[in-house]
């Protein structure tokens, strides 16, 4: 498996060696310090299972790096390691193409449990970033929408359980969000929330786990 680490603090980058080792297949480490070296090394190793992206090194420019380096190596997953903690920069990496957002406040453990939900097909979004974003959810549909407050007796908010539905029925996050009319970083929110309250790592064992608990099906529609 082939990782790129690209971070402009060596120590930082030392530190996420460390965490990296720890994954369960051997990992060779390509690194880089700024965001110039980073999009070579891409390029060079079209076959990278993964990118570690700081947002504020030399040569990015944030979020829009972001969407640069998903727009260029679709295919290569990106998880952003910042320290920026608000909402903001999650919710706009998330919509510009990653598939994880990891403050580097995190501990080794969880930065290593995110990983590994990245690289078996889930997608990250820290704890207490689905928490605000909910909250901030439900406060803007209260007035318009008093039942968009409420889950269901498994934790499921109406519109996590839509975007469930339409997991199910096979669509893509693209699809989901013109489905369901939102931006495709809050569809990831969601999704990363249905992982949460389920109690699963992928989209293959959220629908399984919601068929299981008759969430969806011919019967759900």
């Amino acid at each position: 498996m082939k990782i790129l680490l690209a971070d402009d603090h060596a120590l930082f980058r030392e530190g996420m060696r460390y965490v990296l080792q720890r994954l369960p297949e051997e990992v060779e480490i390509l690194e880089a310090g700024n965001f110039s070296d980073g999009l070579g090394i891409a390029a060079q190793h079209p076959e990278l299972d993964l990118a570690l992206l700081d947002l504020n090194m030399p040569g990015s420019e944030g979020p829009i790096s972001i969407r640069f380096f998903h727009r260029h190596y679709p295919h290569i997953p990106v998880v952003v390691v910042s320290g920026e903690e608000g909402s903001g920069y999650m919710e706009k990496v998330m919509n510009y193409g990653a598939m994880g957002f990891i403050s580097k406040s995190s501990t080794a453990a969880v930065m290593l449990s995110a990983l590994n939900l990245v690289l078996s097909g889930g997608v990250y979004v820290p704890p207490e970033m689905l928490r605000q974003h909910g909250a901030m959810y439900e406060k803007r549909q209260a007035v318009t929408d008093r039942r968009r407050l409420h889950t269901n007796e498994y934790g499921l908010t109406s519109r996590q359980m839509e975007v469930l539905r339409c997991m199910a029925a096979g669509m893509s996050n693209k699809e989901i969000a013109e489905t369901v009319h939102l931006a495709e970083g809050t569809v990831k929110i969601h999704i990363a929330a249905v992982y949460q309250t389920l109690h699963v790592g992928n989209r293959m064992e959220a629908v399984r786990m919601a068929e299981k608990l008759g969430l969806v099906g011919a019967s759900h529609g």
